[in-house]
């Protein structure tokens, strides 16, 4: 198709030409010949390239199955929460890597109880998390959610509760510097708890167990501020039956300030005394001698009752003699609080008057020689001194109408 156009104007960019209608087209001025100026004629021959048209056709179709294939097949996935280990005061939860397809990743957050717990921080390399501070045998939801520049998608809700303090499934423990035949006490007892043996510091280690703090594992232990204690810890939650503090279990700490209570095998006084045994403790003075062995308490002998009677007589000390004029006074009788002497050998009645204090009064000595008559029965009675039908002498003067006889 041929045109016929006028050149009225010529500018440095644009060039203004007139058709035979008189109607104005704005032309680059750069297409034109050269040598054009106002006035000149300009054929023009306009066509369609069918062949450009195509290819340009095939290319944009090219370019749309791309996009297509590339962010219409695959879009994030929902993350998928799980438990992975659960104590008295923490839980462990893990998930699965994050996929976001051809989305941007925005955050990944921790809910609890329908509360947000916080953001994970480093969410492409982080797959699991901890979290303590929790209250004993109580249970907790758990989601996360995931925002995307392609949208938000939430994981399903995780149910989770504390053990209780005598649960010790939950324990984790990872063994440090010990010598061999403690290592096997070690896990033998934590077989005996339910509790589990990780052979390296995880984000699930609840203790760190050693006798020395050094090594690789105990550094990376501190670092993430797991308690490091004795093996001595795994053995008092074992007798206790639950799990124990560990503040007088660290490595240098004093076993006093360990609090020991009654275990899982100690049984109560009132229990072994209906079982027939005897308990074992400070306050019972008959903890170890069986019942066969106890004294028991029967009638008096009353053949042996007389010659008792009379050692007792000898070690008692003389009553005080009644003042008289002339007369040295007696001495006072000893305090109760203080002990008597014993005698070393044993004297007869007639040498233990003698060292009694005699009176001026007359120049007869006087002796005094009190004796005992105990009898063994419920009711006890006071001492009462003899007269000379037992074989001592009793004292004489104003005191003798006081004395009667007791018959054995």
């Amino acid at each position: 198709m041929l045109i016929s156009l006028t050149v009225g104007k010529v500018d440095a960019g644009v060039a203004v030409l007139l058709t035979e209608d008189k109607r104005l087209i704005e032309f680059p001025s750069i297409l034109l010949p050269p040598s054009i100026s106002s006035g000149s004629i300009v054929d023009i021959t306009v066509s369609r390239n069918f062949a450009s048209e195509a290819a340009s056709q095939k290319s944009f179709q090219s370019l749309q199955s791309s996009i297509l294939s590339t962010y219409g097949q695959q879009s994030p996935s929902s993350p998928i929460i799980r438990c992975r280990n659960a104590t008295q005061t923490s839980v462990v939860l893990e998930w699965d890597p994050v996929s976001l397809a051809t989305a941007e990743l925005r955050t990944l957050s921790l809910y609890r109880n329908g509360s947000k717990a916080g953001n994970i921080p480093k969410p492409m390399e982080m797959t699991s998390t901890k979290i303590s501070g929790l209250a004993v045998d109580t249970e907790y939801n758990f989601h996360l959610v995931l925002r995307t520049s392609a949208g938000t998608y939430s994981s399903e809700k995780l149910t989770v509760r504390t053990h209780k303090m005598t649960d010790l499934s939950g324990i984790t423990v990872t063994p440090g510097l010990m010598a061999p035949p403690l290592r096997e006490s070690l896990s033998g007892a934590v077989d005996r708890i339910g509790a589990k043996i990780a052979e390296n510091v995880r984000i699930d280690t609840t203790h760190f167990v050693c006798m020395e703090g050094r090594g690789r594992d105990w550094e990376k232990a501190v670092e993430m501020n797991i308690p490091v204690v004795r093996p001595e810890w795994v053995e008092g939650c074992e007798r206790e039956g639950r799990i124990v503090g560990v503040r007088g279990y660290y490595l240098n700490a004093d076993p006093k300030l360990r609090q020991v209570g009654q275990g899982v095998g100690f049984q109560s006084p009132q229990r072994q005394q209906q079982r027939g045994g005897s308990t074992e403790g400070p306050t019972s003075s008959t903890a170890s001698i069986p019942n066969s062995q106890l004294p028991t308490r029967g009638p008096p002998d009353l053949s042996t009752s007389a010659s008792a009677n009379n050692l007792r007589a000898s070690n008692l000390p003389p009553p005080p003699l009644s003042p008289r004029e002339g007369s040295s006074p007696a001495p006072p009788p000893p305090a109760k609080d203080t002990p008597q002497e014993m005698p070393t050998s044993q004297t007869s009645p007639s040498q233990s008057t003698s060292s009694l204090p005699a009176s001026t009064e007359g120049g007869s000595a006087r002796s005094q020689e009190p004796s005992t008559d105990q009898v063994d029965d419920s009711s006890s009675q006071k001492l009462k001194p003899v007269n000379q039908k037992n074989g001592v002498t009793s004292p004489k003067g104003e005191d003798n109408a006081s004395m009667v006889d007791v018959a054995l």
